[in-house]
């Protein structure tokens, strides 16, 4: 019988998730369902906080041909005497439906353990049927208000220049701009933190990579949020009052005076009591007491402006640091909640650049990669690389290699640059920015080729999906483009809100098509250019979170 119910589910895009959930609820049994499936003594209790682990999703080509999920035979033995799958959680296991699972074409138990395999043709019809377009954005939209703070840019005392600026910080802008990209993606609001002087050399050096940063007139203070916050932190009952001070500083008598003149008239925090009394989790416990300067003054006021325009009650700030500077931001996080501010703040914690051969700046090292680009072009195309054509090409590709190389590795690993002047930039390997920009550029000119035959009359023009017969589909790296790329590719997007909702404020918060013109091909030849077309738009999706604009050719 069919019912609006199963007409919603088949329309549903397919994810990796609830079909993981399905099969972990089939496969386990519990209270509520062991009588009705008739339990025998083999089957056992499983424990509810283990329910997730039951499956894992294959990503290897290798695993792919013989199995999509597997339940490990430790797993099996756990739950069952032996091992041994019961006939009705078989049962269970093979018509597996509901909102967003993957159809199941079959499963057995094997000395891996339990494998199932997807329906792939009826996958592929599926996704690729409407244009795939429910998999190229995040799964759901969510509400509220995040504040991007870039302690890299900030004053100490002087504002940074891309000469000043380390790779590691380089590292935490990009991870910022990519983060605000996605979050806006999501449905957040997203403000950017600080502010930067309009015309900057550090302004316009983020133009070149493509970012783009708030900026204010040359002119501008922000003198009067500087007062208010001084203000708030000399009234703060976290300040430490004469008395303190002197316990603390009761080491000996030369000490004693030395310190009193150094800290003549300053405001002392302390910081520790700031994490204790508003139970914050996470926190360095050796904060201890922090005299306030004139440039944690500075940050603390561009905090407050940022937070200004939040709509909501209480926004969510994001600082992204590196592991050098993560004791310093604490400290300035713990500062502006002493000032009053209530906001839910994370970190999220970059792991350090190394370049093992020699020292470069952010400058240098943007100077070498264009260098280095502009080079490989020329030896390609020799005169033809000339004009602003090809002065933005250039850009493009050496913003696409930088940003690859300091953000392909998990945020929280080093990452060690190869940066020796006499190297190329290699076009080698999945997770290069020149290999993903000349791939995205052929796919390009694969499709506006095809129109141009269409319109000559040499090619039969795209029918519709539902003309098409996708079992066609049977090469295995088909498969695997579509099951580790694009059905995922949503579901990753929906990850980046996760760094907002951990627990604790101070939580560390831790991507060959056949043309031939002969009739019995035609089907396979469409099925996959319906494939391409999907990845395609999946390479803009993901270029577009990094604020990189695909290149239409090479």
């Amino acid at each position: 019988m069919i019912t609006m119910e199963n007409i919603e589910e088949s329309s549903s895009p397919l994810r990796i998730t609830p079909t993981v959930r399905a099969l972990s609820s089939a496969l386990r049994t519990t209270r509520g369902n062991a009588h009705d499936s008739g339990r025998r003594d083999s089957e056992r209790m499983f424990p509810e906080p283990e329910k997730e682990k039951l499956w894992f999703k294959e990503s290897s080509a290798k695993n792919l041909r013989t199995r999509d999920f597997l339940s490990p035979s430790s797993m099996l033995n756990t739950l069952y005497a032996d091992g041994q799958v019961p006939p009705a959680v078989m049962s269970r296991i093979l018509s597996v439906q509901g909102r967003g699972v993957l159809p199941v074409a079959g499963g057995e138990v094997v000395d891996e353990g339990l494998r199932v395999r997807v329906d792939r043709a009826a996958a592929f019809k599926a996704v690729l049927d409407g244009g795939a377009t429910e998999y190229l954005a995040p799964a759901a939209q969510r509400q509220g208000y995040v504040l991007l703070n870039c302690p890299a840019l900030h004053p100490k005392p002087e504002p940074p220049t891309p000469d000043s600026l380390s790779l590691g910080q380089l590292r935490t802008i990009l991870l910022a701009d990519h983060m605000g990209s996605l979050l806006r993606g999501q449905g957040f609001t997203v403000s950017l933190c600080p502010v930067l002087p309009e015309e900057s050399s550090i302004v316009n050096f983020l133009c070149t990579l493509g970012i783009d940063w708030p900026t204010s007139p040359a002119c501008w203070t922000n003198e009067g949020r500087e007062e208010k916050i001084q203000e708030a932190l000399e009234k703060s009952p976290y300040r430490e009052r004469e008395i303190e001070r002197d316990r603390r500083m009761s080491g000996g008598p030369g000490r004693k005076k030395a310190d009193k003149g150094e800290n003549e008239g300053a405001v002392r925090i302390n910081l520790k009591r700031v994490f204790q009394d508003e139970g914050l989790q996470g926190y360095d416990p050796s904060l201890g007491t922090c005299t306030v300067h004139r440039d944690s003054v500075s940050h603390l006021a561009q905090l407050d402006l940022a937070a200004a325009d939040c709509t909501v009650a209480v926004a969510t700030a994001l600082h992204v640091t590196s592991c050098q500077d993560e004791f310093r931001q604490q400290q300035i996080a713990m500062l502006w909640r002493a000032s009053g501010a209530t906001h839910t703040q994370r970190h999220l914690v970059c792991g350090p650049v190394k370049t093992p051969s020699s020292q470069l700046s952010s400058a240098q090292y943007l100077q070498l990669r264009r260098g280095q680009m502009k080079e490989a072009s020329e030896m390609k195309y020799g005169d033809q690389v000339e004009g602003q054509t090809w002065d933005d090409i250039i850009r493009v590709m050496s913003s696409a290699t930088i940003r690859f190389e300091l953000l392909s590795t998990v945020h929280t690993s080093p990452v060690t640059l190869d940066v020796q002047r006499e190297g190329g930039v290699s076009t080698k390997g999945p997770r290069g920015g020149v290999f993903v920009m000349y791939n995205c550029a052929r796919l390009h000119t694969l499709f506006d080729s095809y129109d141009r035959g269409v319109e000559k009359g040499l090619y039969p023009e795209i029918p519709d999906g539902s003309e098409l017969d996708f079992s066609a589909l049977k090469e295995e790296g088909e498969w695997l483009l579509l099951f580790n790329y694009l059905i995922p590719f949503s579901e990753l997007l929906d990850q980046s809100g996760q760094v907002l909702d951990c627990e604790g404020g101070g939580a560390r918060v831790n991507l060959k098509t056949e043309q031939e013109p002969l009739p019995h091909l035609f089907n396979q030849m469409f099925c996959r250019l319906y494939l391409l077309r999907a990845l395609r738009e999946l390479y803009h999706s993901a270029l577009e979170t990094l604020n990189l604009p695909p290149i239409r050719q090479l």
